[in-house]
């Protein structure tokens, strides 16, 4: 239902270069934001105007959440430090750079905690690739909400702005895997000021401004990017027309009482009054705050108040903890409300008070990317992480640095719309891109300044590799869209699909000089990609190094519907193009496909029909994800009720098969990893079970054989036994079996698809050969 047909694209927010400079401007960028009192003194300064507390080791770099927000409130003027990975058991550590004189900015790191501390299996894991070293356990468990409560213990009238993509994924009631319930929103459990959502620029710049002018920060409740609480009988929310949630999308029939003993106020109450029907289905009651909801006269035209002060009220906490119908309908609605330009305000009541968030930001313009991206980065670790000899190369490494140290982040956003993927619940769908002077500046200052740059660019991407200024024809129609996807079910035709500012950009970074050789490693968007030929030209030409991933997810319809994922003929038609354009090139290089197994709406037999696929295709996944359920993500919410999201949610709608309980998670991982003889038994119980025993023998079109070879039961990656030890030949080996031999090439067969760790040729990519140990650790 559009209540404004002739949307207009929202009005421009101030420029992040507008605003007047804060007076400590006049201290100048630091080398590194301070760490420590000795070093804010080296600085001249006797306290910080702001901290900021995060769960990572502090790299200077641009891909870093603390760097970003530190270096671009620093440019403000503001004094900045920094609180990387304190210990938590008590609040002393909290003091370390004494009180902050404007707030304490909290986040958990560049991961959610909880993704970041347990695998998909719930078992903790044994690393950390944003610590020196990799050390696991550096950071609790929820640690936003940890830190906060130590912030406050440390300095209890400090204002407190949480932030990062722990509070941005969890700014609303939301399902917890680890728990397997519905949390409240972090802000409520924080007891946080103020949350910042997304990448939050635009609204951190605006609050330390209001804050420096002695402004109040409960009077901070109009800047989009933020949620704040508010009292349910609060008499500012009384200028706001609200709209029940309902009358944007009908969950269906929701008026069981809960108890034949209460009376029909008390239950409206326990249900937040905003999604109580009566047998006629108009809106009965009285709103929480006392005021009268929206009554829609159908006259023709619907008439509704100003978007911009119309508020959504979604079902309550209360409701949606309960009932996992309300909570699909919620987890819609709030995607429905996602586009910056015709995005409302949302209202959700938690006990007494409500939890309001305002629309989306704005997205940043190429010269405000560019503004935030030529900060004065170190682009290095701080020194205080340095081992004896000064170096960040032995046992201080820290493995999430090491990965994009000679990267450029090109672009935020992404507009796919992957059910499973939180990139664009946090930065949006909106491509925003840099200037291409501004990457060719990086790449310039990474080979002038980067210590052990070899002239490889590791990676010119983003969330997508090809989405560089790519995005919706006219601003008219992007204003007003709601589709989730620009990409599914196809290309929308109202896309811009042209690539030719990206081929440009690449052509001039490989001619820079120093500059030996630029790969892509972010995930390629191939649907999109095979609008421009030229592009894979370019691509497969220059910027492969032997092998490129890419993500079907999925081979059959059921699970890649679920997924917002384009069908295997897609990837069958790129598949074409990689290989004409690898042969033109004289190359051999290979796909590397990846797959997801126990995604909600796949069934026993779409992963063994995918297995059959993988078997025919000649390839072997060793990196095998499960679905992970992360906080707000459409997928997540299907793995909770059982509802499809995607569409109208109703008690008698579409339900989607979830893949629950750890047997059958297995087995679905099993299926993917067919060729593992530890899967075997699991699989022939299951193959037979489901009447496909004809799948089981010793011939090549079998998908497992009859024999079992003794094995413990464990599992060993085969990253490790398949890869290639320096100085070893990469000779033909011979897997002896009763009565059959296997033969495995040293090379595959061209059209073959092998994963990096079972058999492909060398990476070229003109760096120095790095030690046998490191091969064969690249993580997905």
């Amino acid at each position: 239902m559009s209540a404004h047909p002739a949307i207009q694209p929202p009005k421009p927010s101030k420029a992040l270069t507008a605003y007047r400079p804060f007076w400590a401007k006049r201290f100048g960028p630091a080398p590194f934001l301070p760490m420590s009192r000795a070093e804010m003194e080296q600085l001249g300064w006797d306290s910080c105007d702001i901290i900021i507390v995060t769960g990572d080791a502090y790299v200077d770099h641009p891909s870093f959440g603390m760097a970003v927000i530190g270096r671009t409130l620093e440019a403000q003027g503001f004094r900045v430090g920094i609180i990387a990975q304190p210990d938590w058991q008590s609040a002393e550590p909290f003091k370390a750079l004494g009180k902050p004189n404007l707030f304490f900015g909290v986040a958990a790191g560049n991961m959610d905690s909880m993704i970041n501390r347990y695998t998909a299996d719930r078992k903790i894991r044994s690393d950390d690739a944003y610590t020196p070293g990799g050390e696991g356990g550096k950071r609790p468990d929820r640690a936003t909400l940890v830190y906060t409560q130590r912030c406050k213990e440390a300095y209890a009238s400090v204002p407190i702005v949480i932030g990062g993509i722990e509070a941005s994924l969890r700014r609303i009631a939301h399902y917890d895997y680890w728990q397997d319930k519905v949390r409240r929103s972090i802000l409520v459990d924080a007891k946080a000021d103020l949350l910042v959502y997304g990448n939050a620029e635009r609204a951190i710049i605006e609050i330390a401004h209001r804050l420096a002018a002695r402004k109040p920060i409960e009077s901070i409740t109009d800047v989009r990017g933020t949620a704040f609480m508010r009292r349910t009988d609060d008499a500012t929310s009384h200028e706001w027309f609200q709209l029940d949630s309902t009358t944007v999308d009908t969950p269906g029939r929701i008026d069981d009482l809960i108890s034949p003993y209460q009376t029909i106020e008390e239950t409206a109450a326990d249900q937040g009054a905003s999604c109580s029907k009566n047998e006629a289905g108009d809106n009965t009651g009285t709103l929480p705050d006392g005021s009268k909801p929206i009554t829609i006269h159908r006259t023709g035209k619907i008439a509704l108040p100003p978007r911009e002060k119309t508020v959504i009220r979604l079902p309550a906490y209360e409701q949606v903890k309960s009932d996992p119908v309300l909570y699909a309908h919620a987890n819609r609605v709030l995607h429905l409300e996602t586009n910056p330009g015709n995005a409302r305000a949302l209202v959700q009541k938690h006990g007494d008070r409500d939890l309001w968030i305002n629309p989306p930001p704005i997205p940043l313009s190429t010269d405000e990317m560019d503004h935030v991206f030529d900060l004065p980065y170190a682009r290095s670790p701080h020194p205080s992480y340095a081992d004896e000899a000064g170096s960040h190369e032995g046992a201080t490494k820290i493995p999430a640095w090491e990965m994009i140290r000679f990267s450029v982040n090109i672009m935020r956003g992404c507009f796919g719309g992957c059910t499973f993927c939180s990139i664009t619940e946090h930065e949006g769908r909106i491509i925003q891109s840099r200037s291409e002077d501004s990457v060719i500046r990086e790449i310039e200052e990474m080979r002038d300044k980067v210590k052990g740059f070899t002239g490889v660019v590791s990676d010119l991407g983003g969330p997508t590799a090809n989405m560089y200024r790519i995005g919706c024809k006219s601003p008219e129609i992007e204003a007003a869209c709601r589709k989730p996807s620009c990409v599914y079910p196809g290309i929308c035709p109202n896309l811009n699909t042209n690539h030719d500012p990206l081929i440009k950009m690449y052509r001039r970074a490989r001619a820079l000089k120093g500059v030996k050789k630029i790969l892509i490693g972010s995930g390629l968007r191939y649907d999109l990609a095979i609008k421009s030929p030229e592009y894979i030209k370019e691509l497969v030409t220059h910027h492969v190094g032997g092998y490129l991933k890419i993500a079907p997810e999925h081979t059959e319809g059921g699970p890649l519907s679920k997924m917002m994922k384009p069908g295997i003929g897609t990837y069958d038609k790129f598949k074409q193009l990689f290989e004409q354009a690898s042969e033109a090139a004289g190359k051999k290089q290979y796909l590397i496909p990846y797959f997801i197994a126990a995604h909600p709406g796949t069934s026993d037999e779409d992963m063994m029909n995918l297995a059959i696929w993988l078997k025919r295709n000649g390839f072997r996944a060793d990196q095998v994800q499960t679905f992970y359920p992360s906080p707000m993500a459409t997928a997540t919410a299907m793995y909770h009720s059982n509802k499809n999201p995607l569409r109208k949610v109703t008690r008698d709608s579409e339900t989607v098969d979830i893949v629950r309980g750890d047997r059958r998670r297995r087995l679905h991982k099993a299926f993917l990893r067919y060729h593992d003889a530890n899967n075997w038994p699991l699989l022939r119980e299951a193959l037979k079970a489901m009447g496909r025993s004809d799948l089981i023998g010793n011939g090549k079109h079998h998908l497992i054989p009859t024999y079992q070879p003794t094995t413990d039961g464990a599992y060993e990656s085969a990253r490790r036994k398949n890869s290639t030890v320096a100085g070893s030949s990469a000779k033909p080996t011979v897997a002896k079996v009763p009565g059959k031999a296997s033969m495995q090439p040293s090379r595959p067969p061209r059209g073959r698809m092998l994963t990096s760790h079972t058999g492909l040729p060398p990476r070229e990519t003109g760096s120095a050969s790095r030690p046998a140990a490191v091969r064969g650790k690249k993580s997905r």
